[in-house]
């Protein structure tokens, strides 16, 4: 148990150095002895997690889907903007996850599979969005997948202005702004009265889940 919970701490560590240099740098210009240098272990213990450069991107960027899950809503549509605008309160707050961020839209990754984070959040999208549908939340004309494509798009384009121009300071406010423009499109107005689409919902839904998680820890008084 002691040597799994040092190998344990031993990945995290050099995940989180190479999500620092891969932020900085970018993929082609990082180096392991740069993410070695940070995360403070040996060259031995790097490539016994992670064999090359590719696959410690690659697990930067997985861990874009270590997260806690939105909890069910009773309305879907509600459940899709939680899932988007806690992604956007992560971008501002969790170097991991703008590190993956950034490797997911760095057009000089050469050899790096980048597809991922686009499918597995297209993948969300449509899921929540075809439930949606199911209960009569979305007009008529949506097509679950394809809408979950443009979101998709959307936001990474929104994100990677956000971080251009203000490094994500901005980000929560452009986020609710694009869901002001696309829910419109998609959803039964009756519905979207009563979505909360606000600037500060990301905020609010990240610390719903941290006290849900905590509740979860509590051992149960006899």
């Amino acid at each position: 148990m002691v040597k799994q919970d040092r190998a344990i701490r031993t990945r995290h560590a050099i995940l989180t150095a190479a999500a620092k240099v891969f932020e900085e740098r970018g993929y082609q210009a990082a180096t392991i002895s740069e993410i070695l240098a940070v995360a403070g272990v040996t060259k031995g213990a790097l490539y016994f997690h992670f064999p090359s450069k590719e696959h410690l991107a690659e697990g930067v960027l997985h861990e874009q889907d270590q997260r806690l899950p939105i909890p069910e809503r009773p309305c879907t549509v509600q459940r899709l903007v939680d899932t988007v605008v806690l992604h956007a309160y992560h971008l501002q707050t969790d170097p991991m996850v703008r590190a993956s961020v950034r490797l997911s839209l760095d057009q000089q990754a050469q050899g790096l599979d980048r597809s991922g984070p686009f499918l597995r959040w297209s993948e969300v999208g449509t899921e929540l969005l075809e439930k949606a549908q199911v209960q009569g939340e979305l007009l008529s004309h949506v097509n679950p997948a394809e809408t979950a494509d443009v979101v998709v798009g959307a936001f990474a384009g929104v994100q990677a202005m956000s971080q251009a121009l203000c490094n994500y300071q901005d980000l929560p406010r452009r986020v609710s702004c694009l869901l002001q423009h696309l829910l419109p499109s998609v959803v039964v107005p009756s519905v979207l009265a009563t979505v909360d689409i606000t600037e500060h919902r990301g905020a609010a839904v990240q610390t719903e889940l941290e006290a849900l998680h905590a509740a979860s820890l509590r051992v149960p008084v006899s």
